[in-house]
């Protein structure tokens, strides 16, 4: 069963995770499909605008628990060929040649910040909040780090980062995670005015619009950066501290560092 629902209107395709039971999270499965979904959507010329929305309470919430399991016992180099999967989705979506707009109707915790940041704009439901929880589980939130900080900022980052605590979406639009927050009964059709917005500009220059910026912001995400993302990530899934926060989130305790 697919992990995701596409429907295509007036140039404007919007991609819907569909997996509300496990609130969206995803796993190597919805990892493989949002890359191929997306690479797809790219060469479509009948698309102009993708929207990428959500079922449930939740947008996305990270990583999928049975994965987590899975990546505990992970080696080092198992982790960098996991890691590399979702590097290279997150730079599908962000490079994709068509405007995205995460349509955020619940809540982003940990990957699913990435996400979000991988898009050209957001727009969040008032109720959402936000999460970047991994060094809570000894981890650090190192593959999306390139999308996360180019969207909140360094300063940001530091604080959201280092402390992962949850923030509202008041805040989220505060730091310029997202652009606009809305009640639930607004949120459709304020994504949906963006869209109109974006389809009735040249579809060249948008396209031209959304590659200016990316090669004019900081530092291009590059294969250099990307590769020293994933080893991040696998070296610190692989430490002492990483297999126990994770060890202990799956088990339901506390991690060692606040028993000791």
């Amino acid at each position: 069963m697919s992990a995701l629902a596409l429907a295509v209107d007036g140039h404007i395709a919007t991609l819907t995770l569909s997996r509300p039971d496990v609130r969206n999270a995803f796993n190597d499965e919805v990892i493989a499909e949002l890359t191929q979904a997306f690479a797809e959507l790219d060469q479509r010329s009948d698309v102009r605008v993708v929207v990428l929305a959500a079922e449930g309470p939740a947008f996305c919430a990270g990583a999928d628990l049975n994965w987590m399991r899975r990546m505990a016992d992970y080696t080092r180099d198992e982790n960098l060929l996991d890691a590399g999967k979702l590097a290279e989705m997150l730079r599908v979506i962000y490079t994709c040649s068509k405007p995205v707009i995460a349509q955020v109707q619940g809540d982003v915790y940990a990957g699913g910040m990435g996400l979000v940041a991988a898009c050209d704009m957001a727009v969040s439901v008032d109720t959402a909040h936000y999460c970047l929880s991994e060094a809570k589980l000894g981890l650090i939130p190192a593959t999306i780090s390139p999308y996360v900080i180019r969207a909140m900022g360094a300063r940001a980052s530091h604080r959201w980062f280092l402390t992962a605590e949850r923030f509202d979406a008041a805040e989220a639009h505060r730091i310029g995670f997202v652009h606009a927050v809305v009640t639930a009964d607004q949120l459709e059709a304020r994504v949906a005015e963006i869209a109109r917005a974006l389809v009735s500009a040249s579809p060249a220059a948008v396209k031209a619009c959304k590659r200016l910026v990316q090669d004019v912001a900081e530092r291009e995400i590059d294969a250099g950066l990307i590769a020293a993302t994933v080893e991040g990530i696998a070296d610190i899934r692989a430490s002492e501290e990483g297999r126990e926060g994770v060890q202990s989130f799956l088990q339901k305790r506390k991690p060692s560092w606040l028993t000791a």
